[in-house]
């Protein structure tokens, strides 16, 4: 009985093997048909793209069809008008991992698209996209082309987080790890005050890294990204104030000739703050306070010689947060913070120097560096 019933099980397993080597085992690739409506965006939309991580632009086309029912993939491709999509400029999945027969493009990717396609930043220029299905190995191009129009942006798609001055021209030196930081002011918005070299070399990076993105300026207007090493220089040695911003590719560089501190009751500098490196400016003198019917007046601020188009310019440096009241031992540091003004008062934004100052000799520092607030520290000696 238990040789019958070996026998019957390798019957069975004998019969198996045979039928899988039939026809019905082998692989066949599943047909899919090609997308044959696209949608969104219209033909010849015209989409202005902005500076944002979260814009972006509704593409959808009709589903296609498979063989077996089952769904189908689908990749949203770019290329230049009159191309056939064999090496196309970008392509990418659909929403859902790529099952979704829609999909969301973001303005930083059209933007690489449109540059791919050779169109200059701040300029227009003509797409083609199409959507490829697949099932499998098999892949359908839909023979449905549409066209779409790019206003690129005048900046960069892919804004850094941070930013840093390198080089052996800048105050940091050409070792990436002593780069200088700028302060972001806002999204996209970069400065930084420090002393350039003439004569030598500088670069912005996005990071400390020796594979960091480069960015330059070969005219002090428009901020360009660096494929590789740049000689930007400035034509006279001074500190400067530098400022980036990457949604419009700008750049800005103006000298600083001399910081003061702006004594508000008698409208005028008492001193100057000589430039003491890395964004610190520094002096001593005497500050008596201006006796009034009403008591005596401590009130001060900074003002700036600037140079813009061979011009002096005056600015000045006030309080970040308002104050009508002395500084104590207690205050909290942010009374010291600092902003630049936009315009030039005798009064305005204005801090008042604590009692212990009146007639003594006194250090103040004027304190711009990318890494803390802008403030100012009074000592007195």
């Amino acid at each position: 009985m238990k040789r019958i019933s070996i026998f019957i099980w390798l019957s069975a397993l004998l019969a198996c093997f045979e039928a899988c080597k039939t026809d019905d085992m082998n692989y066949t690739d599943v047909q899919v048909t090609p997308v044959t409506a696209l949608f969104e965006p219209l033909d010849n939309k015209t989409v202005k793209l902005v500076s944002s991580s979260t814009s972006s632009l509704f593409f959808e086309w009709e589903a296609a069809l498979s063989e077996d029912g089952g769904a189908a993939l689908y990749e949203v491709v770019f290329d230049k008008v009159g191309g056939d999509f064999s090496k196309p400029l970008y392509k990418l999945m659909s929403n859902n991992n790529g099952f979704a027969n829609n999909a969301y493009v973001t303005h930083k990717v059209l933007n690489a698209v449109a540059v791919s396609s050779g169109v200059n930043p701040g300029e227009s220029g003509e797409v083609q996209w199409t959507v490829i299905a697949s099932r499998g190995i098999k892949r359908m191009q839909s023979s449905v082309v549409r066209k779409l129009n790019i206003n690129s942006l005048e900046g960069f798609a892919d804004i850094p987080d941070e930013l840093y001055v390198s080089g052996e021209g800048s105050e940091g030196g050409t070792a990436v790890a002593t780069a200088l930081p700028f302060k972001q002011t806002a999204p996209g918005e970069f400065e930084i005050y420090t002393r350039l070299e003439a004569g030598k070399s500088y670069v912005f990076l996005d990071r400390k890294d020796a594979n960091a993105r480069k960015f330059y300026t070969d005219d002090q207007v428009k901020l360009k990204e660096a494929a590789e090493e740049t000689n930007m220089q400035v034509s006279q040695t001074g500190v400067y104030r530098v400022v980036l911003d990457f949604n419009v590719a700008t750049v800005s560089v103006t000298e600083i000739r001399s910081i003061g501190v702006w004594f508000s009751p008698e409208n005028k500098i008492l001193f100057t703050l000589p430039y003491q490196g890395k964004g610190i400016w520094s002096g001593t003198g005497v500050v008596t306070f201006r006796q009034e019917s009403w008591g005596r007046d401590e009130r001060y601020k900074f003002q700036l010689t600037t140079v813009s188009n061979g011009n002096n310019v005056v600015q000045q440096l006030g309080a970040k947060n308002s104050t009508d009241s002395r500084p104590t031992a207690a205050s909290d540091p942010s009374y010291y913070h600092v902003k630049l003004l936009n315009v030039v008062t005798q009064w305005d934004d204005k801090w008042k120097f604590d009692g212990a100052v009146d007639g003594k000799s006194t250090t103040i520092s004027v304190v711009l560096q990318g890494d803390k607030e802008y403030t100012h520290i009074v000592k007195v000696n």
